[in-house]
């Protein structure tokens, strides 16, 4: 994972006009099964089936001697596991029958828990409504979904609980699949910017990358861990260079390092530019869990953005950080200096970069490349002082020397915070701001 910055402009590495290239869907055949339910027709069924279920469920537990048993009584009294019979419980307490969609096990655990409720006495008339509903429940999901997985992925988009589970276990697994493939993972990853107004421009912002990775390590021999910074403009055309803290020139990637905040001994990174990309790698050829590190480094942009941008441009200014290294958790922190972007709380966007890279949030084109996912920005406060992660040793020590060392007023600044548990590889987490106008002169 390695955080970058974009300019007030809002333009990315590669702005133009060029067309994206991207594929189209092919038209409907003439000939398509017009038997294939509309989406409202699916939804009915959905919801038909779990109301079948619940009340089929409801009927068959309050036919118990006891009918309201906790989750260890109901196992000991039908046979099955507490586990069973506590997301049963779960899902007709829930009372909804969408709810009763996501929480209920499939179609032969259920069948089990009957046997259970025949063997421990009610009647099979009382159980028969449950069974015509389980009998529907897996004609739906064969018939109609495929399997099981998709009624989580529709159920999801309806119901906040069950889409937070959904993601949370889907992003999960995401992780463990790319870590192996990618050969590397870490624990942490950590982007903080600072936003202030430039002391040699007024006009302009100074901005400070702190980027760090944790428990950083190849899974197996071979791997490279790369990671990137980006410009967000070239260079040549502003004659800016990053520099390390105190001002030097960035001559050797060693420079880019916190040695205090690293591991020690210090780890190497490989450089390679290409244009205005810097691609940094973890060298040495250690691997397993022992060769774990901790990387901190960072650097300073002087006049990086641009403060101001004029209403007629409606462009929004962005900072943004890209998850290059799949990692279980990251926070990205905006430390926004109090005269920067006044009255502007940020906007979150995240984008798949596998197509095209990337993206600007000025650009509408990339809107259908936008991750919808339950991921926000919370407001911390003011001051950096409210920098804590527990995630993260010494946190807001870093950050308040970051600050000292460059020449902002941490006091000053606002705090924002996005945590994402398992960010997705191959994403683009994005805060951005409105940027005022010009001064009247």
């Amino acid at each position: 994972m390695m955080p970058t910055g974009e300019g007030a402009t809002g333009r990315g590495p590669s702005a133009g006009l060029i067309e994206s290239g991207r594929a189209h869907a092919p038209p409907p055949s003439d000939d398509a099964d017009a038997t294939e339910p509309s989406g409202q027709q699916l939804e009915a069924r959905i919801v038909g089936t779990g109301r079948e279920l619940l009340e089929g469920l409801r009927a068959a537990l309050n036919a118990m001697p006891d009918p309201t048993p906790g989750p260890q009584a109901l196992a000991t009294r039908t046979g099955v596991d507490k586990v069973l019979a506590s997301r049963v419980l779960k899902a007709v307490k829930s009372g909804d029958p969408l709810g009763v969609m996501h929480r209920a096990p499939g179609p032969e655990p259920l069948r089990r828990l009957l046997l259970g409720l025949r063997k421990s006495g009610v009647a099979p008339s009382d159980l028969a409504p449950a069974e015509r509903a389980i009998a529907s429940f897996e004609r739906l999901i064969r018939d109609e979904l495929g399997d099981r997985g998709a009624l989580e992925t529709i159920v999801s988009a309806w119901v906040p609980e069950a889409r937070r589970e959904f993601e949370l276990r889907r992003k999960q697994g995401a992780f463990r699949a790319m870590s192996e493939l990618k050969g590397s993972q870490a624990n942490v990853a950590i982007a903080a910017v600072l936003l202030a107004p430039s002391a040699s421009d007024q006009a302009r912002l100074d901005v400070v990358w702190i980027n760090g990775l944790f428990g950083l390590q190849r899974l197996r021999p071979g791997a490279a861990v790369k990671f990137a910074t980006r410009r967000s403009e070239p260079v040549s055309k502003t004659g800016r260079h990053p520099t390390t803290l105190d001002g030097r020139p960035i001559d050797d990637p060693g420079d880019l390092i916190f040695e205090r905040f690293s591991s020690t001994p210090t780890p190497r990174l490989d450089v390679q530019r290409s244009g205005e990309t810097v691609h940094y790698t973890l060298a040495g050829d250690r691997f397993g869990p022992r060769s774990a590190v901790d990387l901190v480094f960072g650097e300073v942009n002087r006049g990086e953005m641009r403060r101001y941008v004029p209403r007629e441009e409606r462009r929004r200014a962005f900072v943004f950080a890209e998850v290059s290294t799949p990692t279980r958790v990251l926070v990205f922190d905006a430390i926004v200096h109090e005269d920067v972007f006044p009255g502007s709380e940020p906007a979150l966007r995240l984008y798949d970069t596998s197509f095209d890279g990337t993206a600007s949030v000025n650009d509408p084109a990339r809107d259908i490349d936008r991750l919808d996912l339950l991921e926000r920005v919370e407001h911390l406060g003011t001051g950096i002082d409210r920098c804590r992660a527990g995630d993260v040793p010494y946190y807001g020590e870093l950050l308040r020397e970051t600050a000292s060392a460059s020449g902002i007023d941490g006091s000053r600044c606002r705090v924002y915070r996005c945590r994402i548990d398992y960010p997705v590889y191959g994403s683009q987490v994005v805060m951005s701001f409105d940027a005022p106008p010009p001064p009247v002169a």
